[in-house]
């Protein structure tokens, strides 16, 4: 059944198309996502699905099934700053408060009530009841805890207020209210901005086990292709629907664009034709021949001229000459750094030599770009030793960018940056990086933020630096431009082996890359150092892939490893239980005869033996009823029902006891 349905749905901005002829649609339980450039009208196509504000679509329609609820992951978050995190994040059961309240309501009508208005009450408390423990019921506080810590959120931030929150933790306690409320269409627009890697990897899991239909959009293709089936793409304001996964999608995509590039082709040779025999005709015996072909032209042209397809060109970037380094980058020996009590990193051992790619992980706030400072000596550090290279010319890659001139040009700024500072080879570095037509005109103070990081790393890449260190250089930007960002990083860390000039070598640069993204790590590096938030750092040769699956195959091997130790305690256990038997029982028989030891006198001593075997099994069968009973929530509604159960059970346990004494006395 569809849940969402958008039928040719059209919408612009002044004189700009947004979307034009929109189709898309999504069923129960379906998961797609939604990917095309930053500023495609993404963001809006999910806005219009979700009803925010006074956005209205010119044309086409878009219905939502009757009853379906929609929750929206808002880019500015409508949190309650007085209250603190694990209240607000509380707030998405506030439902769950409105039916304890109408159950007691019920309740206290069904005390009153006789005959088929009370049957009526008891129904309609069932199903209330009912739907109670389908939201949730009575484990909402285990739910809650779960999600936040999921996503990071860990206990020492549950009684800070909203309002004290940093931007990031708000974000992930905005994520964390939307899946708590678990609604049957979840549109969620970024929701990795504010995640480090472990909250990525359990936003999967959940998003893997959520029963309600997902639209996602993202820029980690790591979480499209373990979290979607379908992959929506919005391009010049039209949708294109691609089953599979994101790696699918690629694969697909190129093969339409091929298909659509033949076709272009073949048709701009069929007008280049007719033009040519119309010119040649014009004039002389055959221009009435000539006069109807460039009528028909004209017609094709306009009704059936095919639109030139998106490019596929291989990116083939220039570097300015880099000086070659010595051998060892940077060699660090018992590094260490804290700030107060906090223990970001110690005794760390690193060396860094030419031409590796290195990528650091880790929790936010574990250390990553404090670690990468110290190893610069941009940071001072607590302990150690630190030893940088000979001619090491590093471009740096901050996550702010506030020494930017914002009244130069993208081109102009890119100048100084390329071999021969010349304007053509900055339009060619300009487009290499997404940089189209005026926007290669644009004043940077103009551009977003993406755009800005796009020109600082194309300058970065192209400038002639023999080492680079990119901290979260995808932050801002969209697949495309991450997947050209990575195109370029694989050229500029290439391994090289001919000189080209005398004393001058191509550049074959060493790569340190802090990141989130998962691909971006795995198809780049090719050892990883990470650090733990507990002062940690460990050090792995191999890619993301391989350290997760390293990661797996220890967790099993540890769990395997606890299981076999749990065995090995109960056998020792239960053999020395048996060893005590064997050593009491010879004890007794090496002792003369004693006197039978004098029973307490209890009101069962004069029971018979089947009196007494009836008397245990009635007191194992209330035992086992009110253990029952005090096992129920809804006992504890009712606090002298608690205090009784709780009395005879004491008074019960002691007679049976008594009565068991009784029994084993006359079996010995």
């Amino acid at each position: 059944m569809a849940l969402i349905s958008v039928a040719n749905v059209e919408l612009s901005f002044g004189d700009r198309v947004i979307l034009d002829g929109v189709n898309l649609t999504l069923d129960a339980g379906e998961h797609v996502g939604l990917v095309g450039r930053n500023g495609c009208g993404k963001s809006t196509l999910m806005k219009l699905i979700a009803g925010i504000g006074n956005l209205k679509a010119e044309k086409g329609q878009i219905q939502v099934a009757r009853g379906a609820s929609v929750g929206y992951l808002h880019q500015d978050h409508n949190l309650d700053g007085e209250k603190t995190l694990r209240e607000e994040a509380g707030e998405a059961f506030a439902h769950l408060d409105e039916m304890h309240a109408q159950l007691e309501n019920i309740a206290h009508q069904m005390a009153d009530a006789e005959g088929s208005q009370l049957e009526k009450l008891m129904k309609q408390y069932e199903r209330v009841e009912h739907n109670m423990h389908t939201a949730g019921g009575y484990t909402v506080d285990h739910i809650v805890d779960e999600v936040l810590h999921g996503l990071g959120l860990t206990d020492a931030f549950f009684g800070v207020k909203v309002k004290d929150l940093s931007g990031g933790q708000r974000g992930r306690l905005a994520l964390a209210k939307l899946l708590l409320a678990h609604p049957d269409i979840l549109l969620l627009d970024e929701p990795t901005n504010h995640l480090d890697i472990e909250g990525r990897k359990w936003l999967e899991e959940f998003l893997s086990e959520y029963n309600g239909a997902v639209i996602l959009i993202s820029h980690d293709r790591w979480l499209l292709n373990r979290s979607v089936k379908t992959i929506y793409e919005l391009e010049l304001g039209r949708m294109v629907e691609y089953p599979g996964s994101y790696t699918k999608f690629r694969e697909l995509r190129t093969e339409r664009i091929l298909a659509q590039r033949r076709a272009y082709d073949k048709q701009q040779t069929k007008i280049k034709q007719e033009k040519a025999f119309i010119d040649r005709y014009r004039a002389g015996q055959r221009s009435k021949q000539a006069q109807g072909r460039e009528k028909r032209l004209s017609r094709y042209i306009r009704d059936e001229q095919l639109e030139r397809p998106a490019e596929l060109d291989v990116m083939n970037l220039s570097f300015k000459k880099a000086k070659r380094p010595g051998d060892h980058i940077v060699i660090a020996e018992n590094v260490s750094k804290a700030y107060g009590s906090k223990v970001l990193f110690k005794d760390v051992d690193i060396k860094i030599t030419r031409g590796e790619k290195i990528g650091i992980i880790g929790p936010n706030g574990a250390g990553k770009t404090t670690l990468v400072k110290v190893l610069l000596g941009l940071l001072d550090r607590d302990a150690g030793i630190v030893k940088n290279g000979a001619q090491i010319d590093v471009g740096h890659f901050k996550q702010t960018h506030e020494d930017l001139a914002l009244n130069e040009t993208v081109v102009n700024y890119l100048r100084r940056h390329v071999a021969n500072e010349t304007e053509q080879e900055a339009r060619d570095l300009a487009g290499a990086f997404l940089f189209t037509g005026n926007e290669q005109d644009s004043l940077l103070g103009t551009c977003s933020g993406g755009e800005r990081a796009r020109v600082v790393l194309a300058g970065l890449v192209a400038g002639g630096h023999n080492v680079l260190i990119l901290d979260e250089p995808t932050n801002h930007l969209d697949i495309p431009s991450s997947e050209r960002l990575e195109e370029s990083l694989k050229q500029y860390t290439k391994p090289v082996n001919n000189y080209t000039t005398v004393g001058e070598k191509p550049i074959e640069g060493t790569l340190i890359l802090i990141s989130h993204d998962r691909m971006l790590l795995d198809n780049l590096v090719d050892q990883l150092l990470i650090l733990d938030g507990n002062g940690n750092v460990r050090q792995f040769l191999g890619n993301y892939s391989e350290y997760a699956e390293t990661i797996t195959r220890e967790k099993h091997q540890a769990t395997a490893k606890a299981e076999a130790a749990r065995n090995e305690q109960q056998r020792k256990e239960a053999e020395k239980r048996r060893a005590e038997e064997i050593r009491i029982q010879q004890s007794q028989k090496q002792q003369p005869q004693q006197q039978p030891t004098q029973r307490k006198n209890t009101r069962f001593k004069h029971m018979n033996q089947q009196k007494l075997e009836a008397a245990l099994e009635a007191a194992e069968v209330r035992l086992t009823e009110i253990d029952t009973l005090l096992a129920n929530p809804d006992t504890y509604r009712e606090g002298d029902q608690v205090t009784q159960l709780t009395a005879e059970r004491e008074k019960l346990q002691s007679e049976y006891s008594q009565i068991e004494d009784e029994w084993l006395s006359r079996s010995n």
